[in-house]
């Protein structure tokens, strides 16, 4: 097998500078975020090249995390190939409220599509601190479908605050 010639190798190096330099000259945060931020107290968390993003705030003493992971934008062509129109991808997220002791609840989310509903809770898992909160076997808590309607109801409220 031949390797990469330097030649080769130097001009791709040049191109993915190029372009590097150009996204980075041409980008522009989105106007949707711009408006959420200003008129929020969240700040908005993202580190280059990683798709996973938070917008993070403080409520007295407990700190509230929005994370989930970027998806790809839109792509009209899926319309022509028989993809369903106006179809809407769910996506996944999770809400965390924390103390300052690392004791908090999350609730585990999905974005749903149509004028009734903006998100679903699928589960709600308290979580006694940090360890357990990020242990990866720990038990995620509830359906939230399975949950009283009233603590569903109460829940809900919490969320909206």
């Amino acid at each position: 097998a031949r390797g990469l010639s330097g030649s080769a190798a130097g001009k791709v190096v040049k191109v993915l500078q190029a372009e590097i330099k150009h996204e980075d000259e041409q980008y522009e945060q989105a106007k949707e975020i711009k408006a959420l931020l200003k008129k929020s107290e969240f700040r908005l968390a993202e580190t280059d090249g990683d798709v996973n993003v938070m917008l993070e705030r403080e409520v007295g003493d407990k700190v509230v995390r929005v994370e989930w992971q970027l998806t790809s934008p839109f792509d009209p062509s899926m319309e022509e190939e028989g993809g369903e129109a106006g179809e809407e991808q769910a996506t996944d997220f999770c809400v965390t409220v924390e103390g300052k002791s690392g004791s908090g609840i999350a609730f585990y989310c999905s974005t749903q599509a149509g004028e009734d509903h903006r998100y679903v809770v699928g589960n709600v898992k308290a979580f006694a601190n940090a360890a357990e909160k990020e242990s990866v076997s720990a038990y995620n808590g509830p359906d939230f479908e399975d949950l009283d309607d009233k603590v569903q109801e109460a829940f809900d409220e919490y969320l909206a605050e």
